[in-house]
């Protein structure tokens, strides 16, 4: 698979090495299925990694806020930091995809992805504001709705519970809008 207006070099050997690295997505569903089994089965805990990085952020407050500060927070209270199969779930996930661009060959260090960089320029402090932002606001959403992507989208669905198939349909609609809206094509390219 090449970029548009690669011509050759490294951008084009990324991209095949990236085309090459794709997984099979029936293969990674079926496998994200029986890895929850596994999860219910041997932890008693459904996926999610929300509950666990917001838990693990008291340990980030520790230094700002006092052991004190920490314990008198209300969430932390009710979610304190354990190392629970969330948090197995938080690390290994993170291990994962590290181990798995390592071994593809396509792991890079970048500050502006090409798709940021080809609609919005290339500067780094508008990508990192962005993206600080975008965080910001998704885990506010996931605690809002007292899951993620992993817990609502694949175990809660999973469990056929009604809230998170509201969640998992109204994420879609919204990340489709989101798209639409942040990489159309400007008019002049339409043309």
């Amino acid at each position: 698979m090449k970029e548009p207006n690669c011509t050759s070099g490294t951008c084009c050997d990324v991209d095949r090495a990236e085309a090459k690295a794709r997984w099979n997505s029936y293969l990674v569903g079926v496998g994200i299925g029986v890895l929850s089994w596994f999860a219910f089965g041997l932890v008693n805990q459904p996926l999610g990694i929300s509950t666990a990085l917001s838990s693990a952020s008291s340990v980030c407050a520790l230094p700002v806020m006092g052991s004190e500060g920490v314990a008198n927070n209300a969430y932390w209270a009710k979610t304190p930091f354990k190392w629970d199969g969330g948090m197995l779930f938080l690390v290994g996930t993170f291990l994962g995809s590290l181990i798995s661009v390592l071994v593809s060959r396509t792991f890079r260090l970048e500050k502006v992805p090409a798709t940021w960089s080809q609609q919005f320029g290339g500067s780094t402090l508008k990508r990192l504001v962005a993206a600080f932002l975008g965080g910001v606001i998704i885990m506010f959403g996931a605690r809002m709705a007292g899951g993620c992507t992993s817990g609502h989208g694949i175990s809660g669905s999973l469990q056929l519970a009604f809230s998170s198939w509201t969640f998992f349909l109204t994420m879609f609609v919204f990340g489709i809008v989101t798209a639409l809206v942040l990489f159309r094509k400007p008019a002049s390219m339409t043309k």
